[in-house]
């Protein structure tokens, strides 16, 4: 997919990944009973944040990663029908191998 935002600083673009309809023991889950996903897929990356001494530091994220982000983080936006988050790096809890 190509997008068509270019974050800025630290920011970055995510498409979050649905959690299942079901649970490991085959019960199917309502809407209203699934939490709010906090996995993605990292579609774009900004150039990273600026230190105090004016040099660029660059994001240790990068596009493709999969990754584990705050519950409540970022800002949700609607961009040709898909929904994304942009996130400041320091919301990602983990990257997934």
């Amino acid at each position: 997919m190509a997008i068509k935002l270019q974050p800025t600083a630290d920011r970055l673009v995510v498409k979050s990944i649905e959690a299942e309809d079901k649970t490991k023991t085959g019960i199917y889950l309502p809407d209203t009973a699934k939490e709010k996903p906090q996995e993605g897929k990292v579609l774009a990356v900004g150039p990273g944040r600026l230190s105090d001494d004016g040099k660029r530091v660059a994001m240790e994220i990068k596009v493709g990663d999969i990754v584990v982000y705050s519950k409540y983080g970022g800002t949700e936006i609607k961009v040709d029908d898909e929904e994304l988050i942009i996130l400041r790096e320091s919301d990602i809890l983990a990257r997934k191998n």
